[in-house]
């Protein structure tokens, strides 16, 4: 995620209107902050991120001047409870329909085998390298 120049930033990481008010329900800043990337980081690579404050700082500035946070590294203060990540993360998996690829590895196989000018063998053909962190346990898939 290191390359994230003002298009990026514009494009994945812009909190709208709905954005906002999913934001503003976390009491405080560290949560507010750390929610905003949890969603914003789904929203750009497809899978929630072990530690989502280490993103960049150029990503935690955008989204603290969004919602008016005057200190980024207050992000830090996320990781120090692991439950509300995962709360987050729960939530976030509801409102947006992600599932785990787990649950829709057998219909995406199903899909992929039926692309036309692709071969039957699945997995190969896909980009491993995304398939294989798919598989791994850490992307989501709208459902």
């Amino acid at each position: 995620m290191g390359g994230t120049g003002p298009r990026e930033l514009e494009r994945f990481f812009f909190l709208d209107d709905t954005d906002r008010e999913l934001v503003e329900s976390k009491r405080r800043s560290h949560n507010r902050i750390g929610f905003a990337a949890q969603l914003t980081t789904v929203r750009y690579l497809g899978m929630f991120l072990n530690d989502p404050t280490d993103i960049p700082l150029g990503v935690a500035n955008y989204l603290a001047e969004q919602l008016d946070i005057e200190d980024a590294p207050v992000l830090k203060a996320y990781s120090e409870r692991e439950n509300t990540r995962l709360d987050h993360v729960r939530e976030l998996r509801r409102l947006l329909e992600f599932r785990e690829f787990a649950e829709v590895e057998p219909e995406v196989r199903a899909w992929v085998t039926r692309q036309p000018g692709r071969p039957a063998r699945g997995r190969r053909r896909c980009s491993t390298r995304r398939w294989g962190g798919c598989a791994s346990g850490g992307c989501c898939c709208r459902g």
